[in-house]
């Protein structure tokens, strides 16, 4: 189901419409007309049983260059958009409060949509491999982060909170499974649509061939009881490069 809902996002692109409203807030094979808790997914039936935790037991290779192919919320995603446009995302009354105080001048707040829970969503370029054996490094170019997806959970979680937070990574039989907690505050959006610390991060990489291609599907469920209402899910798609010819870095507050 997750091949068939990326294939007609692809095929939608190509031919030149955004893919289903639907689509963009469900993750990968999840049909409400079958099973009307979507919530349940990944916690005990899509990803199959647990494989050898390490590189040596990858049922998929995830490493190269990945370039984010913008096919839903562009006005989201490729802008900054005006202050109090908190369309599509479902804030608490809190969480608008705190949005309504977002200040575009102010310097702190540059880095913020570069935390992990808003990570994926920004047009930009990833780089993955392997650090050691458990555990894969993810960095981008644009913002200049990097995530560390940890298959045995190390020493120094639980310390300070950070943009990336702490992320424990779980391999499955279609994919990797991504459980990332000790967030500091961030952004969902770059016009200071807020996380709070309490956000639980919980995503799915999914990555296969398509009409000549290799993909990488990205499924973001975003858990915040401070400044959301319910669960917010998206998924985001990658393409990969060839080569590191069109890596360009760029620090975060800078773009």
């Amino acid at each position: 189901m997750r091949k068939i809902f990326f294939e007609l996002t692809v095929l939608a692109l190509a031919c030149g419409f955004a893919p289903l409203a639907w689509a963009q807030q469900l993750p990968p094979g999840c049909d409400p007309n079958i099973n009307a808790d979507c919530t349940a997914f990944g916690r005990g039936g899509g990803f199959g049983t647990p494989l050898v935790q390490s590189r040596e037991g990858a049922p998929t290779d995830l490493t190269g260059y990945w370039v984010a192919v913008v096919t839903e919320d562009w006005r989201w995603r490729m802008f900054t958009p005006p202050k109090g446009d908190y369309a599509s995302i479902p804030l608490s009354a809190e969480g608008v409060g705190v949005a309504d105080t977002w200040d575009p001048e102010d310097e702190a707040n540059g880095c913020k949509h570069y935390g992990a829970a808003g990570l994926m969503r920004n047009p930009m370029r990833l780089r993955i491999s392997w650090d050691d054996d458990t555990t894969l490094r993810l960095e981008t170019d644009h913002g200049m982060q990097t995530r560390l997806l940890n298959f045995e959970a190390p020493a120094s979680h639980g310390g300070p909170p950070t943009l990336q937070g702490d992320s424990v990574a779980q391999w499955h039989e279609t994919g990797l499974e991504i459980v990332t907690t000790n967030l500091s505050p961030g952004f969902l959006r770059k016009n200071g649509v807020p996380y709070s610390g309490d956000t639980r991060l919980t995503e799915y990489f999914d990555r296969f061939e398509a009409y000549g291609d290799e993909w990488l599907l990205v499924t973001t469920v975003v858990s915040d009881p401070i400044y959301l209402t319910r669960e917010f899910i998206t998924s985001s798609q990658f393409k990969r490069l060839a080569d590191d010819s069109s890596w360009n870095p760029v620090p975060c507050g800078s773009n």
